[in-house]
């Protein structure tokens, strides 16, 4: 299950050691990986995010938070968190600080759904932007009784590229 240590018979395990990544020690290996929680308002994270994100950290343990749009643009979904405006990282603080409060480490999980979006959601009501031009087929998403429908995407132009890795 293990590596052999020198006491006989006893074994540690690898995922509750101690573990350096980068700058980060962290005092195991266990993360506590991006869920989606869709509990924002207009983008902007809730004060209550501050307690859930708190009440999973201890000492150097890492979280990554749930997946963070970068753009207006990058939306997709309903209350799902940005970072795109001062408003949204003033609302971020607090958030990280309250992990920073138990000793964890935060790290913010970027997002752009791409293709996976719909008109409503777009500036002005443009098409979404994507590396192709085909249109998802309906999916079926959690807490959804009728299946999610895409808008017929943008492919985005090679030249265009830099502008949404500049959004991050």
């Amino acid at each position: 299950m293990g590596e052999i240590v020198d006491a006989p018979h006893q074994q540690t395990r690898p995922l509750l050691t101690p573990y350096k990544m980068g700058k980060f020690k962290l005092s195991h290996r266990l993360v506590m990986p991006p869920m989606i929680r869709r509990r924002s308002w207009n983008n902007i994270p809730q004060p209550h995010a501050a307690v859930y994100y708190s009440q999973r950290a201890t000492n150097a343990d890492l979280i990554i938070t749930e997946a963070t749009v970068i753009s207006e643009a990058a939306r997709g979904y309903q209350d799902t968190p940005g970072i795109w405006s001062k408003e949204q990282v003033e609302a971020w603080k607090p958030i990280v600080d309250a992990v920073h409060a138990k000793a964890g480490f935060i790290f913010c999980q970027i997002w752009h759904v791409g293709r996976a979006s719909t008109f409503e959601y777009q500036p002005n009501g443009q098409a979404p932007i994507s590396s192709t031009s085909n249109v998802l087929k309906p999916q079926l998403q959690a807490n959804a009784e009728e299946p999610a429908k895409f808008s017929p995407p943008r492919r985005l132009r090679t030249d265009e590229i830099p502008l949404v890795v500049n959004q991050c």
